[in-house]
């Protein structure tokens, strides 16, 4: 380590922390990560990610895109870039985040044989946790080549098992009630999965990767989404992970960088396109913390992939920022800036039942105590 100076330490202590937002992608060999790894780089508008692999020579990265490249490291013009893991993969992210410019995402490839929680572990136990936040866990089932086998393989078992959202691909070759019946077998290796359909590892991007939705004006045309990327400290508030192996994991914050004056009108018309849509609720009353979770627990539909929110609850004085990948989800605290305090959630999903989710949100509002704040005596 470098060593730094006295100011520079207590500088970087005052510093917000921010977490930059990792998803991992896992599934066996010939599932189409490579496919996915190669959507992701170059369809990237106005974010930069970085993608961490094993092996570049897979990965046909568009030529018109590449800006430079070195053993280990391939820049693109659209601000990503791809990074191998040759060695250790603690130090590819230091190199990754050493670099001086500001990143919006992490993406790390595991191996095709490899059960992921060791990979998610790396992020939640070591020094990586303070700069890094695991945002998901995605699998890839090739719904083509999959074998009762394949469902007796513990790396298999257990990328199911970890995964937060599961794409299931190819799935052009295979007739829909094998799909239906391959669904049903990853339902009873992991209830309640949320499983995406794909052809390619035509996902879209705004399911797997949550930075962005916040910035969007569709979403929101107030000053408070860009208030969304001002911190102070963050502490975690709570974390559940409904039978996710997390083993402490501290969600550092919804992370900024102070330069997301890039829109994001595309995330939107990405999602129409691909019959995936996004509900948005805002209001200028609390939600009760216990109502919010139940409907978290049970009611949230499995087609929903993907929520991110700015809460205001009735039991907290806190900010409090939240997200959903999955089942996997983080509250983390923040503090108010001034008395406007609202809710703003959004949940994106496929074939979603908007009216009843938005009274299912509805409901979790606080109902206003008519007494309350009079103080005692005469009603």
């Amino acid at each position: 380590m470098q060593s730094t100076t006295q100011s520079e330490t207590e500088q970087a202590m005052d510093a917000p922390k921010h977490g930059l937002p990792v998803t991992i992608i896992t599934g066996f060999l010939g599932s189409g990560k490579t496919t996915l790894l190669n959507h992701i780089l170059t369809n990237q508008q106005g974010l930069k990610t970085a993608v961490l692999v094993n092996e570049f020579g897979e990965i046909g990265i568009d030529n018109e895109l590449i800006v430079t490249t070195d053993d280990n490291m391939v820049e693109l013009n659209n601000g990503c870039i791809c990074c191998t893991i040759n060695e250790d993969l603690v130090n590819a992210v230091y190199k990754v985040l050493e670099r001086q410019e500001n990143l919006d995402y992490l993406v790390v490839e595991t191996t095709g044989l490899a059960d992921p929680l060791p990979v998610a572990l790396t992020f939640l136990s070591t020094e990586l946790r303070d700069l890094t936040r695991l945002d998901s866990i995605v699998t890839i089932v090739d719904a083509a080549n999959y074998s009762l086998d394949l469902f007796n393989s513990e790396a298999a078992y257990s990328q199911i098992a970890y995964g937060d959202i599961i794409i299931l691909n190819k799935t052009d070759l295979v007739e829909e009630a094998d799909l239906d019946l391959l669904e049903v077998k990853i339902r009873d290796i992991k209830e309640g999965a949320r499983i995406v359909r794909t052809v390619n590892s035509q996902v879209p991007l705004p399911l797997i990767l949550s930075v962005g939705l916040f910035e969007s004006d569709k979403y929101f045309q107030s000053e408070e989404t860009a208030s969304s990327h001002e911190h102070h400290e963050h502490h975690e508030h709570e974390h559940h992970d409904h039978g996710h192996h997390d083993h402490g994991h501290h969600d550092h914050g919804h992370h900024d960088h102070g330069h997301h004056d890039h829109s994001h009108h595309d995330h939107s018309d990405h999602l129409e396109n691909d019959g995936f849509t996004s509900i948005s609720f805002q209001s200028d009353k609390p939600f009760s913390l216990r109502k919010f979770q139940y409907f978290l627990d049970n009611q949230l539909p499995t087609n929903v992939f993907r929520a991110k929110g700015i809460m205001w609850f009735e039991e907290s004085p806190k900010r409090h920022i939240f997200h959903l990948s999955g089942k996997r989800f983080s509250m983390d605290d923040d503090e108010w800036k001034g008395d406007d305090r609202k809710n703003q959630l959004v949940l994106i999903g496929q074939g979603l039942d908007t009216e009843t989710l938005r009274s299912q949100i509805e409901n979790c509002l606080c109902m206003p105590a008519p007494n309350r704040g009079k103080g005692f005596g005469k009603n």
